[in-house]
């Protein structure tokens, strides 16, 4: 039986549901990371004892479970557009902008997909906006190939985020740190297409990188969509 599936004990001797729980959970996790939830933790933050959460929770990852059920509400759009590539791309960007609120998110994305209510619910607005454009098998590998683009970018840009915070250094700061080190390796003339790269390439902000690497995603699974079935 799922945590969803599980029946909430009654409200005794003080008002406690799973909704509190989760949302408390998500302060703490917002604050520190997920490093910064246990239900130990999150019962001092709602002032009841460790065991009262056991009622409603019985594991940390039943817990991170509803964390990223709770997030997915706010992935979810509200009215759903007619285009296929304009849902995933809403999706895709909903999906970003809810982990850059919620940095733990990024540690939790793929895997097995999330079986609550929330996540269900965003994963048939993907499905459906592409249901019967192209055979069943066709759709999934579709789905997956824009989730494993967007999840790799949300990822790259936390990860550079939190190397930001850790080392105090931003990335034009790096940049200039390790600089010397780069032009002495690539005064070597052992790596002349990544000195073609440094030299000649433009940079661009993440926002720009995730939504034009998004684009080509989507011009590629549009190119599979638009090819008759052998």
């Amino acid at each position: 039986m799922t945590v969803w599936d599980r029946p909430e004990p009654p409200t005794r001797p003080a008002p406690l549901d799973r909704e509190r729980i989760v949302a408390a959970a998500i302060a703490l996790a917002d604050e520190g990371g997920l490093e910064a939830v246990s239900l130990r933790k999150v019962a001092a933050r709602l002032d009841v004892g460790p065991m009262r959460l056991y009622g409603y929770i019985s594991t940390k990852e039943e817990l991170f479970d509803l964390m990223v059920d709770e997030v997915h509400a706010e992935i979810l759009p509200g009215e759903q557009p007619g285009d296929w590539r304009e849902v995933l791309r809403i999706l895709a960007d909903r999906t970003r902008q809810a982990t850059l609120r919620h940095e733990w998110l990024a540690d939790l994305l793929g895997g097995r997909p999330t079986l609550g209510p929330n996540a269900l619910a965003v994963t048939e607005a993907t499905l459906s906006a592409l249901d019967g454009l192209a055979d069943v098998d066709t759709v999934i590998r579709a789905v997956e190939t824009v989730s494993a683009y967007f999840i790799g970018a949300i990822r790259r840009e936390i990860a550079n985020l939190r190397a930001e915070r850790a080392t105090g250094l931003s990335e034009r700061d790096w940049q200039r740190a390790f600089g010397p080190h780069v032009t002495r390796m690539l005064a070597t003339g052992r790596f002349p297409a990544l000195a073609k790269f440094v030299h000649d390439g433009t940079e661009v902000d993440a926002e720009t990188s995730f939504a034009t690497g998004l684009d080509w995603v989507l011009d590629a699974v549009a190119a599979k969509l638009a090819r008759p079935p052998a």
